[in-house]
């Protein structure tokens, strides 16, 4: 009491206490918001971030669907027709084509039960998380009072409850997924991108570099924030989440499709290039080695495998070749003699006699063909699904289209010249036997093929001989000449005269093999 007494203030209440108290419970009210909006996140109850929404009321966060995209057809052709449309779009990189597929190959819908497929439904969401036009915002202005963190557009806040949906889904079907499986989630989802030249690239380049989200993003989205937190398993160890190691970070292969990007003519490839190589001191020293890998790189697959559930809609590869040298290369497709295609579709058991042209198939069996590569049926043979034929029975081992298939990428018919690509082919009908292709093995060892195949002499005459003696008649003729050359007395046609008996002169036997 005497302290109490002696203190002036004592009894005095201060002016700045009202407005200490209110701050006090501003921050309080504010906090609580806070953790009121916060769900369980991405990951469920280890998940963390900020949840805007109300996990109860999950409709009116989505973004609508017409419903011709939304699917209400319960029959079978309805179904296929709507899946060929949404893949048309998606592989044109539409950010709710990718959703929507990615949710028919989920089988949500009790109809879609006989498409479902997890590795094709991760592929699509994988793409659509990926997808700039899922992210980027359309206005950055905030509201006022509680909740200003969020973006004024609807727009922007369906896109942001899409891509937090996909994440969740695509960490669920990833982390069920063998190290296989994955590997075939992350081939397709390269091949699609690599179809959309240099978009594609550089949206690859922002998949496996560390200065991104998970998908591409910027780091500070709030979609790749929530993903990026570490998750536990069932024995409580805290580890990365599957949705992050999709695409392991490295600069090597971020450079690489930087690069490869550049080599379309793409100017913003190049400044983006240039701004990689900048953003480390490291980066800028992996020029030659990446330049040397990119010359060898071919996609994962020659087009996008057509293989479907039992009784589901094939997947069709709906990728359109841009730009004039992949028009003016299948333009070309009929300087390729029918008889290839022809072999090719006999290997694969569409004809059973051989056809010397497109019109002497019936449509039946272009229907089965076009049915194979998931193609809508009816209509006449294309020259793209001349390419596919070929195409087709190479990666499902036929010799023959192997052959055919190099020759097509090294001379640009049908396909855009790729001496990368020639090469595979060649090396794959090698390994078959082919004499025809270890001749052409042979020449690119002996010529050597920049980034592709180094000189080596040595083995292009390996390559030679074993041409020889597999019976590749021109090889054997070149042989011979060789041979001839390096004989004893070097005149072995004269030697074969004297042999004879004959009378003419050893120069007519010049080159007689």
């Amino acid at each position: 009491m005497v302290m109490a007494e002696s203190d002036p203030t004592f009894g005095r209440r201060s002016s700045a206490t009202p407005w200490l108290v209110g701050a006090a419970i501003a921050v309080l009210a504010l906090a609580g918001l806070s953790l009121a909006s916060c769900g369980d996140g991405f990951g469920g109850r280890e998940g963390g971030g900020l949840a805007w929404f109300d996990r109860k009321e999950t409709s009116r966060y989505a973004c609508p669907r017409p419903q011709g995209v939304s699917g209400v057809q319960p029959g079978f052709n309805d179904q296929e027709r709507e899946i060929r449309h949404l893949r048309r779009l998606a592989f044109q990189n539409d950010f709710f084509a990718q959703l929507e597929l990615g949710r028919r190959y989920q089988a949500v819908r009790a109809v879609d039960k006989n498409i479902e497929d997890p590795i094709e439904s991760a592929v699509w969401y994988a793409l659509a998380l990926a997808n700039g036009d899922g992210y980027a915002p359309i206005n950055r202005a905030v509201r006022r009072g509680f909740g200003g963190w969020r973006p004024l557009s609807r727009y922007d806040d369906c896109r942001a409850w899409e891509r937090h949906t996909a994440y969740r889904v695509l960490e669920r079907q990833l982390s069920r997924m063998s190290t296989t499986e994955r590997d075939e989630v992350r081939n397709r989802v390269i091949y699609i991108l690599s179809t959309m030249d240099a978009e594609g690239y550089r949206t690859l380049a922002r998949l496996y570099d560390d200065l991104y989200g998970p998908f591409g993003e910027p780091a500070d989205n709030r979609e790749a924030i929530e993903a990026s937190d570490y998750a536990r398993d069932r024995e409580g160890r805290r580890g990365p989440r599957a949705v992050t190691t999709l695409f392991p970070r490295n600069d090597v292969d971020a450079y690489l499709y930087n690069y490869l990007a550049v080599q379309t003519g793409d100017v913003s490839a190049y400044v983006l290039l240039k701004d990689f190589e900048r953003s480390s001191p490291q980066r800028a020293n992996y020029g030659a080695f990446v330049e040397a890998k990119a010359k060898r790189w071919v996609p994962p697959f020659e087009f996008y495998p057509p293989d479907a559930p039992e009784g589901g809609v094939p997947h069709s590869d709906q990728s359109r070749p841009r730009g004039d040298a992949y028009d003016y290369a299948l333009s070309r497709i009929h300087e390729l003699p029918f008889k290839h295609v022809s072999d090719a579709l006999l290997y694969l058991g569409v004809i059973q006699r051989p056809a010397y042209s497109a019109r002497d198939l019936a449509q039946g069996e272009i229907d089965t063909l076009k049915a194979m590569l998931g193609h809508a049926q009816g209509g006449p043979m294309t020259n793209l699904e001349q390419v596919r034929a070929v195409q087709y029975a190479a990666i499902n081992g036929s010799s023959k289209a192997q052959l055919v298939l190099a020759v097509m990428y090294a001379e640009g018919v049908g396909v855009p010249a790729d001496y990368a690509r020639a090469f595979r082919w060649f090396s794959e009908a090698d390994r078959q036997g082919s004499p025809e292709a270890k001749f052409a093995m042979s020449t690119y060892f002996a010529l050597g093929v920049e980034g592709v195949a180094d000189q080596d002499k040595a083995k292009a005459v390996v390559y030679r001989i074993e041409s020889a003696l597999s019976g590749f008649r021109p090889t054997v003729s070149r042989i011979r000449a060789v041979l001839n050359q390096v004989s004893r007395g070097g005149r072995p046609a004269y030697r074969e005269h004297r042999r004879y008996g004959g009378s003419r002169h050893p120069s007519s036997y010049e080159g007689r093999q």
